[in-house]
């Protein structure tokens, strides 16, 4: 029997440069004035164990990295994460807002790198506990001007092929058509403020505001 928590999951997905970290900044003020307690992860990441896996996955220096290793310390930095941090925040009825989610394995090693999708749904089924997003946002942006926002040194992933992003952003294309009712995309083509809005509105709908 699937267990029901009192509180919700929900994530922010898109190709790099598409400003998914700034929507959740704005959305955790949104819910801070509505008194409603929420919790800003990302992945991997979140937690000791999952941010040293994370250092290992975006090192520039770990060329020699597999596709298969690749996932499997994706799947582990967020079993780490959901058991320590997001299952007991939803338990006690939380709103948890994590940056990046299963769905961006199934994309950057499942359509991206060619690793099986059905293989990462079943370990993903398992690293989760089950857990699904109540809502997901998709921001959707050209991957060449995705990857033109970046202003810092770019990290192992985001220094991959352009034809490997547009792969990654097909990916999510094709994950929000099967999944309309959790998958809401949002091109970014307007200003942080009128996405805001739109993510706002998805919102007040999920938590009955």
């Amino acid at each position: 029997m699937k267990t029901v928590y009192k509180g919700r999951l929900i994530t922010f997905e898109g190709s790099e440069g598409s400003g998914k970290s700034t929507q959740i900044e704005k959305l955790a003020h949104y819910l801070r004035q509505r008194k409603k307690p929420s919790l800003c992860l990302r992945e991997p990441g979140g937690v000791v164990i999952s941010e040293k896996i994370r250092e290992l996955l975006l090192d520039v220096q770990n060329t020699a990295m597999s596709d298969r290793c690749e996932t499997l310390l994706y799947m582990a930095a967020r079993a780490q994460l959901v058991d320590e941090i997001i299952v007991p925040a939803l338990k006690k009825g939380t709103i948890v807002l994590c940056d990046r989610f299963l769905d961006s394995t199934l994309v950057y090693q499942g359509y991206g790198n060619g690793v099986d999708l059905a293989f990462i749904k079943k370990i993903g089924d398992f690293v989760t506990r089950g857990i699904k997003p109540d809502l997901t946002f998709f921001f959707d942006i050209d991957a060449r001007e995705g990857l033109a926002r970046i202003n810092r040194a770019k990290d192992r992933i985001e220094r991959r092929s352009l034809h490997y992003h547009n792969k990654v952003r097909e990916g999510y294309r094709q994950l929000a058509r099967r999944s309309r009712g959790r998958i809401k995309t949002i091109v970014v083509n307007q200003n942080p403020e009128e996405i805001h809005r739109v993510v706002c509105r998805y919102v007040d709908r999920l938590l009955g505001l």
